[in-house]
């Protein structure tokens, strides 16, 4: 049987600096040199950092607002993103409306989303991703600005507490449920948590992700501190604690490199989990490219040290890093 490859992103945030400059690029540009790697996957998911609106009306007191130019769609098309997370603390920045642009946006291009809706049961609906060698189960939550959350007949974002005793993992169980009597062979989870700029997990964090795959979840997929955190096995499951940033046009934060990054690719063979190839990234050069020299080595030895607290085996390969998931 051949492998099915997922690549797996961090926060892909397409407002701003990148919506003014893809007035003057193609979107193939934004990519760099990583562009062929994505392409040849099965699918590409990532978190949307930001709404694909022209809404200007913004909503609550946070100091940064994004939203992307309704071209910005263009860049995750050309890549072959095919889902993106919706669950997380920028997705009603300019309103309900930016939110209701944006799902129109994905729902024109093709590209499948979980964790907001029109509603509370419509955010916390899963999604199917009908791959040629894989039928792929997706959910979303955050537990990012509250205020963002759906209600009975608000839109919003599937906002849920990361315990695992909480109301969160009976959502999980039974979603997990749903999406396997719908054929899923593969559960994915993803999940917008935390503070920014935290290296590592909390130990609630890691309770409830290991709770979830307890329960059916085979991938983790964490983000929203901008920096890329441990990768951990458990159970047969995969738990990347964050993938941290992608595209973006974020400040460099001194004393965090918020500009070193993975393509993260997960090959699966039927419902088995096979192995996670990390590619190293640098994402802060114009555009993004694949690491080289100094800088490759430098990402791969800070993610052998994250991963080796978690005693999680990282082997060396030609295209990067490489975590053997099946035992």
């Amino acid at each position: 049987m051949a492998w099915t490859t997922l690549a797996l992103l961090g926060d892909l945030m397409l407002g701003r600096g990148v919506s003014r400059e893809l007035r003057h690029r193609p979107p193939e540009w934004f990519w760099g040199d990583v562009l062929p790697i994505l392409r040849r996957a099965d699918a590409v998911l990532a978190n949307l950092e930001s709404p694909i609106t022209t809404a200007s009306r913004r909503r609550s007191w946070k100091m940064f607002h994004f939203r992307a130019d309704p071209e910005a769609v263009r860049i995750l098309d050309c890549a072959a993103v095919r889902f993106v997370c919706l669950a997380n603390n920028h997705m009603l920045d300019f309103d309900e409306r930016g939110l209701l642009d944006t799902m129109a946006a994905l729902d024109a291009a093709g590209i499948r989303y979980a964790g907001a809706g029109r509603n509370a049961a419509d955010a916390a609906a899963p999604a199917m991703l009908d791959l040629p060698r894989l039928k792929l189960g997706l959910l979303a939550a955050t537990d990012n600005m509250r205020a963002f959350g759906a209600g009975p007949d608000r839109p919003g974002t599937n906002v849920i507490e990361f315990r695992d005793n909480s109301a969160g993992l009976d959502w999980v169980a039974r979603s997990v449920d749903a999406l396997r009597r719908s054929g899923a062979a593969v559960v994915l989870l993803s999940l917008h948590w935390g503070p920014n700029m935290r290296l590592s997990p909390s130990r609630r964090f890691r309770q409830f992700a290991h709770a979830a795959i307890d329960r059916g979840v085979d991938i983790i997929h964490g983000h929203s501190a901008h920096v890329v955190q441990a990768v951990e096995r458990h159970r047969g499951g995969i738990i990347l604690y964050d993938t941290g940033n992608f595209i973006d046009d974020y400040w460099k934060f001194p004393f965090r490199r918020t500009f070193w990054s993975f393509v993260f690719l997960l090959d699966i063979e039927g419902d088995r989990l096979g192995r996670l190839r990390l590619v190293p990234v640098h994402i802060h050069s114009s555009p993004l490219g694949l690491a080289k020299g100094e800088i490759d080595q430098a990402i791969r030895t800070r993610m052998k040290s994250l991963c080796a607290t978690f005693g999680t085996p990282v082997l060396e390969s030609a295209e990067g890093l490489e975590i053997p998931i099946s035992r």
